[in-house]
């Protein structure tokens, strides 16, 4: 299918591995140039590297971390004028309520909320002269159903989607969109993290503690994050102009929700 975004410009954050490189192969499998990003500098770069020989665009990396004002600067001003943009930052790590402190939310409020918010502020404007843009956000699963071990991810993320729902219907009328993506469980080192986090509590291997996470997915696997990057250029396409505010969940079933 062609996706009508041939020689469109996007900024891809946390996109040298997992979730965030499954979205960039895609782009640019449909002719999108890239802005990659990501903290580590030896990972990016070999990103950026396999995509420009498979795909034959052209891959600007920029090693920053992207939820600092100093890191979000420089990746902007590389970036320059920017027709998508796909937010994206590992989520803080599980753990209980009773254990969180003030400066634990802020630094999940920083990477899950605000840098996405900072990020939509600085290229939506462009995005609207121009009459077209695309915005997708990588948020989780547990913004449709929270996840209690993981209330600090469920708490910046639920605030990041109400942000959306109204300031997506605000730039509609100007051709640009914006959309969230839920991800459940994918073969990512987020989810190999949260294997372990198990595996250390239960005392278990990590082949138990991955396939008792995969009996309770309906499709009985984990995600893959090239599929989930044919979902992110979906909705980057001309042909999903017309989809606007939408939370879309992508875990095989997992979640219980008939809407």
């Amino acid at each position: 299918m062609d996706l009508g975004i041939r020689g469109k410009r996007a900024l891809v954050c946390a996109s040298s591995k997992g979730l965030g490189k499954g979205c960039a192969e895609a782009l640019a499998e449909a002719g999108v140039d890239l802005v990659l990003n990501a903290r580590g500098a030896e990972a990016l770069e070999a990103t950026a590297a396999a995509i420009r020989a498979r795909h034959n665009v052209n891959v600007t990396a920029i090693a920053a971390d992207i939820t600092t004002d100093e890191g979000r600067d420089r990746v902007l001003q590389a970036a320059g004028a920017v027709d998508i943009l796909v937010t994206n930052a590992g989520g803080p790590p599980p753990g209980m309520w009773s254990d969180w402190t003030r400066d634990d939310f802020i630094r999940a409020l920083d990477a899950n909320m605000l840098t996405p918010i900072a990020l939509m502020k600085a290229l939506l404007p462009g995005m609207i002269e121009r009459k077209w843009g695309r915005v997708v956000n990588i948020t989780s699963q547990s913004v449709k159903a929270p996840i209690a071990v993981l209330g600090l991810s469920n708490s910046a993320r639920a605030g990041l989607t109400g942000y959306v729902a109204g300031t997506s219907r605000q730039v509609a009328p100007f051709g640009v969109t914006i959309n969230n993506l839920l991800p459940g469980i994918h073969a990512t080192d987020r989810a190999t993290s949260l294997d372990q986090g198990v595996m250390k509590a239960e005392g278990i291997g990590m082949e138990e503690a991955r396939a008792r996470r995969e009996a309770t997915i309906p499709a009985r696997r984990y995600g893959d994050p090239a599929e989930f990057g044919a979902a992110c250029a979906f909705l980057c396409s001309q042909k999903a102009g017309f989809i606007v505010g939408q939370n879309i969940l992508l875990d095989g079933g997992q979640t219980l929700a008939t809407l």
